[in-house]
């Protein structure tokens, strides 16, 4: 087990044993961490969200004016290679900002988030979503973590954090719109390992529609989440990962139903939904991917699908009764894919540098423990 393995495994395990949500869990969380355990992770996104190149655009041209460098295009959202990165490292300095407001990198932090957050830009950003041709972009995972950062602002105590959030209030309506839009339409879920992922665009989705208190979203996403998956049965774990996934089809799937159900009925549907799951404590019943070339960016994908799925066991070992007799096995097993993906995060190949540290953040200040209940 390696330093940084070493530093959160106690942390991690102990967090597991929270059954639901609790006022000032996350700062709990982040109490047990010492703050050089996440500033690499804050080095890595401070690095990236204004770092314009290299950039890979998912772009609809409707005409040659269309054909703009990502940050006149996207003047908030430009930086750690593409769209959805660039969200997500911006929530993880605002994550880090809120637990570690003394940390050696929070002023920093700040500064970057004063120069991107502005209402100018989230006006431009705004329009580009909305755009024609674009119904369907960064759908749903970087609309998921888009309402994942403003949900953090929300919940930051902070002057600067609060006039965030409010400069950021057009982009978010247009995300809550495109989720509003699509829902009733969306016949099946996606059951893929990567961006199209519906559990985990639910599940983030769902978290801010609590938080926020929008019913309608909440209502929408508890209706088709229990729709798709609460007669799911013997989910085929073993055909697990695929060569290029960061999502866990199986697990995440398990993650989203704990928000919507009771802890009795999620213990019996996860019974049946996962009927492998051991009693006995032993972690090799699942195993981490395998990343053999870190400089090609869609195998190192498979980095991030262990430190998603860390937190996917442990949140579902956190929702069971106390002394269900799965919950050792699913903390060893999540242990072990802890492991595999802290230690995988680097700064020398941008391929994953650019995101990793996002996936390591939400596990290790227990982000997922975090989210509000039935």
């Amino acid at each position: 087990m390696g330093q940084w393995t070493k530093m959160l495994a106690g942390m991690a395990v102990g967090a597991c044993l929270l059954t639901s949500a609790q006022p000032g869990h996350a700062q709990e969380e982040a109490a047990m961490l010492d703050v050089s355990d996440v500033e690499r992770f804050a080095r890595l996104a401070l690095d990236c969200v204004h770092r314009e190149y290299p950039n890979k655009i998912a772009h609809v041209l409707q005409s040659d004016a269309d054909a703009l460098p990502p940050s006149q295009l996207t003047p908030i959202f430009y930086g750690c290679y593409d769209w959805h990165s660039a969200v997500h490292g911006h929530w993880l300095l605002v994550r880090l900002l809120r637990l570690y407001p003394h940390a050696p990198f929070a002023a920093e932090a700040r500064a970057a988030l004063e120069t991107s957050f502005t209402a100018e830009a989230a006006e431009i950003e705004a329009a580009y979503m909305a755009g024609p041709g674009r119904a369907s972009f960064e759908r749903p995972y970087g609309l998921a973590w888009l309402l994942q950062l403003t949900a953090e602002l929300r919940s930051f105590e902070d002057a600067d954090a609060q006039r965030w959030v409010a400069a950021l209030r057009p982009i978010e309506e247009v995300a809550v719109n495109r989720y509003v839009e699509w829902l009733p339409n969306l016949v099946y879920p996606v059951r893929s390992g990567t961006h199209n992922q519906t559990a985990f665009g639910f599940a983030l989705a769902l978290d801010w529609a609590r938080q926020s208190g929008h019913g309608e979203l909440e209502a929408l996403l508890v209706e088709r989440t229990l729709s798709f998956h609460q007669d799911d049965v013997s989910c085929p774990l073993a055909y697990e990962p695929s060569g290029e996934d960061f999502l866990s089809p199986c697990l995440m799937e398990a993650d989203l139903m704990r928000r919507v159900m009771t802890q009795g009925d999620f213990s019996g549907w996860l019974s049946r939904f996962m009927p492998q799951i051991p009693e006995d404590g032993s972690a090799d019943w699942i195993s981490p991917g395998v990343v053999l070339d870190p400089t090609d960016g869609k195998l190192v994908h498979l980095d991030g699908f262990n430190l998603s799925r860390a937190w996917n066991l442990e949140a579902i070992a956190a929702r069971l009764p106390e002394g269900d007799a799965r919950i050792a096995s699913l903390l060893a097993a999540a242990a072990e894919h802890r492991d595999a993906g802290v230690e995988a995060i680097s700064d020398e190949h941008y391929e994953g540098s650019h995101w990793l540290a996002s996936f390591a953040t939400y596990l290790v200040t227990g982000k997922a423990l975090e989210a509000e209940l039935p």
